[in-house]
């Protein structure tokens, strides 16, 4: 098969190669960015962590936002597709929630223009929730007691609606977010924060063209205004890997909008963290950074890497890890007298 060139559309960039003196090296804001209508408040922020943690208006009372977005590890769950109700799994894996606030669109297919859109999926998804309506799962909600003031608390009164559940997920997720990495460190000035193999493997990865998708504070892209995604086709040259790792069966954001200009294009994920949760790409076929990034200079910019520079990339990679902020447990409300969740 012949080398496909890079597709243009209204939402990709024409990949480019940059030298490492172009390289825009932005550190991550301290504060993630929330849209007008629904700032990020503490009470919006206690009430979306409880949600994001309660399994019990799933339709089986066992998964929760958490199960497949584990906060409390790298914020996915470490396999090659999530397991919902029932036992059932997907056909894409889960990507982190730790930064979700900087991706210009949510979902590997971008079907969803903020995380409070994003938030409501996974409730409807017969694989994932498996609720029928969403309005059942809110159903659930109401009927605890407990939760009602934490709504009144950040919306109100008669504000249990699930456009308001939705906005304090999203609330929650705008705090998850890590700065503060060796990387970070490094580009405020202090050239110490990285080792010598970092900085090279950063020379390296600017030289190779990686930052020609994985740019911006979040090496997820160029900063874009809510929903208008950033995008990359994936595979972009055929080559062994992409038989190897079943990389090209996916269609893509053509699965979400049926046009088959967006085939093969898919919202540009972050590398933050990105030594804490394997497996990697859509599909997590591959169990293995080094591999990883062989698998993505190859298919992405026709290169092949020297075990050496594998090697650097990867050490400046793991720069990438920033501070996570701790995060408590909540404690759920109860139902009174009664299970949401027991076998009629």
């Amino acid at each position: 098969m012949k080398h496909k060139n890079i597709m243009k559309s209204a939402a990709l960039v024409t990949l480019l190669s940059s030298a490492p003196a172009m390289a825009d090296w932005q550190a991550l804001p301290d504060v993630a960015p929330a849209p007008k209508n629904n700032p990020t408040t503490e009470a919006k922020v206690t009430l979306g962590k409880m949600l994001f943690m309660d399994p019990r208006f799933s339709s089986t009372g066992t998964v929760s936002c958490n199960s497949c977005h584990n906060v409390m590890e790298g914020g996915d769950d470490s396999r090659t597709f999530s397991m919902g109700v029932h036992g059932k799994t997907g056909g894409r894996n889960a990507p982190t929630v730790w930064n979700a606030a900087f991706h210009s669109v949510q979902f590997w297919d971008g079907r969803a223009d903020l995380l409070e859109d994003q938030a409501k999926g996974p409730v409807t998804n017969p694989v994932e929730m498996g609720v029928s309506e969403i309005e059942q799962a809110m159903n659930k909600v109401r009927a605890i007691p407990g939760y009602k003031p934490y709504f009144e608390k950040a919306f109100g009164n008669d504000s249990m609606t699930v456009d308001n559940a939705a906005r304090a997920v999203a609330a929650f997720e705008r705090t998850l977010i890590t700065p503060d990495s060796p990387y970070d460190r490094y580009v405020k000035g202090d050239k110490k924060a990285m080792t010598a193999q970092q900085v090279r493997g950063m020379d390296t990865f600017a030289s190779t063209g990686c930052n020609s998708c994985h740019s911006g504070a979040a090496f997820n892209g160029p900063e874009m205004a809510f929903g208008q995604g950033f995008y990359a086709k994936f595979p972009t040259f055929d080559n062994a890997y992409v038989k190897k790792y079943d990389l090209a069966t996916d269609k893509g954001r053509e699965e979400a909008t049926g046009k088959a200009a967006d085939a093969h294009m898919f919202r540009v994920s972050t590398l933050r963290n990105i030594t804490d949760t394997a497996p990697y790409f859509h599909n997590g076929a591959v169990n293995n950074l080094s591999e990883a990034v062989r698998v993505m200079a190859k298919s992405q910019l026709n290169k092949d890497l020297s075990d050496a520079d594998v090697k650097d990339i990867v050490s400046f990679l793991g720069a990438l890890t920033g501070v996570y902020p701790e995060i408590t447990m909540p404690r759920l409300p109860a139902t009174s007298g009664h299970s949401l969740v027991a076998d009629k």
